[in-house]
């Protein structure tokens, strides 16, 4: 058995767990996902916890894969995920148009990125970008499409950066001294 899988997911309170065949639902307060689960998973609810086992013990990496899973659910139904992107760079700028990001990245046309529907987008001060939603591999995935847009370059630092985000810049060329 995977040590990880082992360990139970601590459920909050408002979060409910329901197993229909092969598909896990979780129900909470921030809305509601879906998980399609491999056979030989086995999901025993005790009162404030979840614990994930399997029949066969071939599948100890599955095991684990699937209880961090099924936490992400918990913690996105009950509390959300959220991403922060800054822009960094002159003239460098986000706005939001109906369900389109667009941005302004110092190329010679507009950017736009069309948002999913499962993910809200708020801007503030037209340079950071927060991200935020209940699913963690959508908002992962979305923060990942925007700043690729413009990843930071190693010279100057400019581009679309994740917020705690620290880019190695590169020292440049030196200028050739003058033959006199």
């Amino acid at each position: 058995m995977s040590r990880y899988g082992k360990t139970p997911i601590e459920l909050p309170k408002g979060v409910e767990i329901k197993k229909t065949g092969n598909k896990l639902s979780v129900k909470g307060p921030k809305g509601q996902l879906e998980l399609d689960l491999i056979e030989g998973l086995e999901i025993n609810e005790e009162p404030g916890k979840l614990l994930i086992s399997l029949e066969k013990e071939g599948q100890s990496a599955m095991h684990g894969l699937y209880r961090s899973l099924i936490n992400n659910m918990v913690i996105g139904v009950s509390k959300g995920f959220e991403k922060k992107l800054t822009l960094v760079g002159v003239g460098y700028r986000a706005a939001l148009a109906g369900a389109k990001l667009d941005l302004q990245l110092g190329y010679s046309h507009p950017t736009s990125v069309p948002v999913p529907k499962s993910i809200q987008v708020t801007i503030d001060k037209s340079t950071t970008i927060i991200i935020q939603g209940i699913d963690k591999q959508a908002v992962g995935q979305f923060a990942a499409t925007v700043r690729a847009v413009r990843p930071p370059e190693p010279y100057k630092g400019k581009g679309v950066r994740y917020e705690n985000e620290h880019v190695r810049k590169k020292a440049g060329k030196a200028a050739k001294g003058k033959a006199a």
